[in-house]
């Protein structure tokens, strides 16, 4: 595993000593949980916005509601 340097306010460390409280092995641990947390609440908002364009993309082209209406046609329900 890598290491790395890094500078975290007062309340932080505070918050990170009670590790073994929250059930985790150390604070590289209770700090790699968090990250991993992050990363994925990050990649879930941007999935989102994705999304939501695409929603606002299709409302609007009237084109692409007729290609997805014909692709639709003769598919099972």
């Amino acid at each position: 595993m890598l290491q790395a340097k890094f500078s975290v306010k007062e309340s932080q460390a505070q918050f990170l000593s009670h590790c073994t409280a929250y059930g985790f092995k150390d604070k590289s641990a209770m700090l790699r949980a968090a990250i991993d947390h992050f990363k994925n609440a990050m990649e879930l908002e941007n999935l989102r916005k994705s999304a939501e364009l695409y929603s606002e993309i299709y409302a609007e082209d009237e084109d692409l509601k007729d290609l997805t209406e014909t692709a639709i046609n003769g598919w099972p329900e």
